[in-house]
């Protein structure tokens, strides 16, 4: 993130003074909003979509249009869930370190957040995202936390250990089919990567979003974060990590996670499941704005932390001109970027935005996600929005 947050920026992120000193963040002097700035209404949003937050919905979607901002408030922050939310005890809570370790370990709150510390701005998607949704199943936010590698390092992973496993306090009767036949069992929420992933300076174990405690929406009281991974991938309410020697196949890694692609192989076309990873590169246009004769389109990318060379508005299906990123980006924060639409007039128009890294991945067009991909998780299609002006 950049070096100061103004104090409007504070304001719409739900930070504290305490929790500004504690991530060493100075403070700048709120700007005059500009007079007379007004929205552009979107006419693509269906009136039985719904952005009211109720505190005790477990699911909670983003309305983009709100963004302003780097870092998402921690009572806005998406939130999905499959096995309800666990109430978990901070007093009493243990993180267990099981499996082909050295040292089994169980750790409390507290002497986690004794452990050196780290900063991380992230932002990431729930996989199932997309048009249908708004793209509301978004956010970002300035994560603290522990290196997940220290503390495999700690624990002493043996050598035949090559699969991490994360498990959530979160549980529930799960069906499992097999062949005609479908067995109730009760399972946690689960989710796992390889030995190599973990060992990488960027996993880390969060107790803190912009400078406060998790909230229970969040997983309180530990999450991981996975940065540059979907959503699914980052499990809260962490209970437990299991080092194994086989790939680990729980329902929420091998089963309801899955993107059907078409690859080229030898020459053929083979359709096979993927698991659901990185973060495909996607942008997004979130909110237009008049102020004046002037009008400003604003948005987000999210992506793997691969550097992007560029990201375009087009308007009507005219050219694609080139839109500024925002100065507060950091590498697996969202990517916000802003486009002076010059030339707007009375009636109804279509926006669109696409995003191109640096090594030369474009965000593809629906029509063309249509082609290579089967199932709805991972839509980074091209978004074309309707305003009115």
């Amino acid at each position: 993130m950049g070096a100061t947050m103004t104090r409007r920026e504070i304001l719409k992120a739900g930070l504290t003074a305490a929790s500004l000193a504690a991530m060493g963040l100075p403070v700048v002097s709120l700007p005059a909003l500009a007079q007379g700035e007004t929205m552009v209404p979107f006419t693509d949003i269906p009136d039985s979509m719904n952005f009211t937050v109720d505190p005790n919905s477990p699911t909670r979607f983003l309305d983009i249009r709100t963004i302003d901002s780097p870092f998402t408030a921690k009572d806005k922050f998406f939130a999905v869930q499959h096995l309800g939310q666990p109430d978990v005890d901070l007093s009493t809570h243990r993180l267990k370190i099981s499996g082909l370790v050295n040292k089994p370990m169980e750790l409390s709150l507290d002497e986690i957040r004794k452990r050196p510390s780290m900063q991380m701005a992230v932002g990431f998607e729930c996989s199932g995202n997309g048009p249908r949704r708004i793209e509301g199943l978004a956010s970002n936010g300035m994560w603290t936390g522990t290196r997940l590698r220290d503390l495999l390092l700690a624990a002493g992973v043996k050598p035949d250990g090559k699969e991490v496993v994360f498990f959530g306090a979160d549980h529930g009767e799960e069906s499992v089919p097999f062949r005609g036949q479908t067995f109730k069992v009760d399972q946690r929420f689960g989710r796992s990567i390889t030995i190599d992933n973990a060992m990488k300076p960027d996993p880390f174990l969060a107790y803190a979003l912009n400078g406060d405690p998790l909230t229970k929406h969040q997983g309180s009281p530990l999450r991981l974060i996975m940065p540059g991974w979907y959503g699914v991938c980052n499990v809260k309410w962490l209970s437990q990590i299991h080092i194994q020697d086989t790939r680990f196949v729980g329902n929420y890694q091998a089963r309801m996670y899955l993107t059907l692609r078409s690859e080229n192989i030898g020459g053929q076309e083979v359709w096979k499941e993927t698991e659901v990873t990185h973060l495909q590169l996607k942008s997004v246009i979130a909110r237009v704005t008049k102020s004046g004769n002037q009008y400003i389109v604003r948005g987000f990318v999210l992506n793997d932390g691969t550097p992007l060379k560029s990201v375009e508005v087009s308007v009507d299906n005219g050219p694609w001109r080139p839109a500024a990123l925002d100065k507060s980006n950091t590498q697996y924060s969202w990517k916000l970027f802003s486009y002076n639409w010059e030339g707007a007039t009375p009636g109804e128009h279509t926006l669109v935005s696409r995003v191109t890294d640096v090594n030369g991945r474009v965000q593809p067009t629906a029509e063309e996600l249509e082609k290579t991909k089967k199932t709805f998780l991972e839509d980074n299609g091209q978004f074309p929005r309707r305003v009115r002006v």
